[in-house]
């Protein structure tokens, strides 16, 4: 493992494809823990002190405060309702390597202290790191934030999802089966560290998913869709209709009844703009997360300042993207987000690191450090990544393959960090023969290894595109909202699975 690692930043404008009216300015997100749960700076530095009282380089705090309505209707009929708060509070301490975890959900001074210890004797190591005074770096206000908070009326929830249902139905009479579910939340958090961060933040995060099962005989076929950000209900019902949402899903239903068998074999192929991203997602930005590589896990161990893909390949997490699912203001750990490029012209640039890895590997931190909840350590984690466009158009790219596949849309898929094999099901995918798009397929399957795969990136298209904002990742039992990109792109090669010919 190198001692440094180097991370280039760019200036780049990247469209808001949420649409979202420019925010006020955004109320002090601090003041919320102190006059509702009667957090003191005094009770922070106390606290801190006790998570350091066995000896640690660093102790943070993490208070979190989560208002939350989920709404399902499942054949017209509401199948599940719920809405709830939860707050709480997680104190980490490093020693070295090791790290000491505690939570709590009473945040009462006593709870609190003894979390701290908690997490002190777990930790507890020769190392004695002096509290510094809190301060506050400035931060992006990327999302706009309602200044009462939700009202949590879950009529309006409910007609969001009614508005689905119906126009799904409508679209085609095949269509036998629907169902939709909106979710939305509101997070306050706040975070106090020993190195003297202090940050606060308020992260609106809504997301509405329409499921649509079609038949027609015997052949039976579904399709989804869904769209969402950092927004609440207002600006999302501005920017994602519920009909178009529900009239996509329709569509990829009843694509697939008159779908053939896909082919098998080494061919070439075509990726779609979005959300096939999360084959980029998953083949190659896990593998970039700087814990896997701290540990020597992943394939791109050691490869920083190597090729590990075609020349026009150019791939950057960006945290900074305003209204987008996966963007924050600051991560988990108080940290500004920023865009970090990751891979440039193929060659590995840099890994994404949190407060530990940066610390441990010698290596920028790129405020990258997130976690599902209090109860959760911080770890490294994706925003919002995506490759850039390149200088082909997609018409081009398509007329260039004799006999491909061209996959528009993803459904599951697996990835092995260490050596970064993986196999995705395309959930929406089409022929291509002779330059033109033919014939719908079923039960493609893309298996490849990422580092393998994008060095056969010949052609990368001019229209690049992000995922609707329905992404959500899991790494070791936590997950967190992400978002995902890219133009359309060709592949030389590629091994697809399938029953036809």
């Amino acid at each position: 493992m190198p001692a440094r690692c180097h991370h280039s930043r760019r200036k780049r404008k990247l469209k808001d494809t949420m649409n979202l009216p420019a925010a006020s300015p955004a109320p002090s997100h601090k003041r919320y823990f102190f006059e509702k749960f009667g957090i003191t700076e005094r009770l922070l530095e106390r606290c801190l002190g006790e998570a350091l009282s066995a000896g640690g380089d660093y102790a943070d705090l993490y208070f979190e405060s989560v208002t939350a309505t989920a709404l399902g209707v499942d054949e017209q009929i509401v199948k599940s309702a719920s809405q709830g708060t939860s707050a709480g509070c997680g104190i980490r301490v490093l020693s070295g390597e090791r790290t000491g975890y505690a939570y709590t959900d009473n945040l009462s001074p006593e709870r609190l202290l003894h979390a701290a210890r908690t997490a002190a004797l777990i930790a507890s190591g020769p190392a004695k790191q002096p509290i510094q005074g809190f301060i506050e770096a400035p931060a992006a206000d990327l999302y706009p934030v309602p200044l009462g908070g939700y009202d949590l009326d879950l009529a309006a929830r409910l007609e969001l999802i009614l508005r689905a249902d119906r126009a799904a139905r409508a679209f085609d009479n095949r269509v036998v089966q629907v169902r939709a579910s909106y979710s939305e939340e509101l997070r306050r958090i706040l975070i106090a560290a020993s190195d003297g961060a202090f940050a606060s933040d308020t992260q609106p995060l809504c997301r509405l998913n329409v499921f649509v099962i079609a038949k027609d005989g015997e052949v039976t076929t579904k399709g989804g869709a869904g769209g969402g950000g950092r927004a609440g209900l207002d600006q999302f019902v501005g920017s994602k209709s519920p009909e178009g949402l529900a009239r996509e899903a329709a569509r990829g239903a009843i694509l697939q009844l008159g779908a053939v068998p896909a082919p098998a074999g080494e061919m070439e192929v075509v990726l779609g703009p979005g959300w096939p991203g999360i084959l980029l997602h998953e083949a190659v930005g896990h593998g970039l997360e700087a814990d896997f590589n701290r540990k020597k896990t992943s394939a791109f161990t050691g490869m920083i300042g190597q090729s590990v893909a075609s020349s026009k390949v150019t791939v950057v997490d960006n945290g900074t993207i305003a209204g987008r699912r996966g963007s924050l203001n600051v991560d988990d750990e108080g940290s500004p987000t920023q865009e970090t490029v990751l891979i440039e012209g193929g060659i590995l640039k840099g890994y994404l690191s949190d407060k530990l890895s940066a610390r441990l590997m010698g290596c920028a931190n790129t405020g990258s450090g997130r976690r599902e909840s209090y109860q959760s350590i911080p770890m490294p984690r994706m925003t919002n990544t995506y490759m850039l466009a390149g200088d082909d158009a997609p018409e081009d790219i398509l007329r260039s393959v004799r006999h491909g596949l061209y996959a528009v849309n993803f459904g599951g898929g697996q990835v092995d960090i260490t050596n970064g094999k993986f196999v995705f099901s395309a959930s929406e995918a089409y022929l291509i023969e002779d330059g033109k798009i033919t014939a719908p397929v079923r039960d493609a399957t893309l298996i490849g290894n990422g580092p393998e795969a994008l060095k056969h990136v010949s052609m990368v298209g001019h229209d690049l595109k992000l995922d609707e904002g329905i992404g959500t990742c899991g790494k070791d039992g936590q997950s967190v909202p992400v978002g995902v990109g890219m133009p359309t792109i060709k592949l030389d090669k590629m091994t697809v699975g399938g029953t036809g010919r």
